[in-house]
């Protein structure tokens, strides 16, 4: 994947928070559509933190960052290392703290899954396995209809949203099987 040439300007050809340059990619900060340039390092263990904690001690100087995105990761990091002690040294503006542990929450939610356990994602395309009679809209969502670029219900693990027949529904996730 390349970066965009600005992104990487700003981050001066090396990773925002350790400042390797080795296998550098840019990573999405979710769940806005900010991105960070992160090596493979930090890459590989940036969910699992705790697997190579001695390499996070970099966060020391990039969670002073006066990039938003980077301090969110920073946070997000402490927070999985607990690390409450750095947590409590960083200073966060109130939108940039509510996006990292929005992040954090998203992450600690509960997967939806289909009808065979498969975890589903925003983007993802499914399959209707059974034929729904969709309230209010007047038709009924057919067996083997493929749904396109499902999107996630906020706080609910067993809906989904899609559009079918021109009409956005929203669908139990158990009658869905992923393409």
């Amino acid at each position: 994947m390349s970066i965009d040439k600005a992104l990487l300007s700003r981050a001066d050809n090396k990773c925002e928070l350790c400042g390797s340059t080795d296998g550098l990619t840019e990573y999405k900060v979710e769940p806005k559509d900010e991105a960070i340039v992160m090596c493979k390092t930090c890459l590989s263990t940036i969910d699992t933190p705790a697997e190579n904690s001695s390499h996070w001690f970099c966060l020391n100087d990039s969670m002073w960052s006066e990039v938003p995105a980077v301090q969110v990761m920073a946070y997000r990091v402490y927070s999985r290392l607990g690390n409450q002690e750095q947590l409590d040294m960083m200073y966060m503006e109130d939108e940039v703290k509510k996006w990292a542990e929005d992040g954090l929450k998203a992450e600690n939610a509960e997967p939806v899954r289909d009808a065979n356990g498969n975890i589903l994602k925003a983007g993802d395309s499914v399959t209707i396995i059974k034929d729904l009679v969709v309230k209010g809209a007047g038709f009924t969502a057919k067996q083997g209809t493929t749904v396109k670029n499902i999107k996630m219900v906020e706080g609910d693990p067993k809906h989904i949203q899609g559009k079918v027949n021109g009409s956005t529904i929203f669908i139990i996730a158990e009658f869905l099987k992923k393409l």
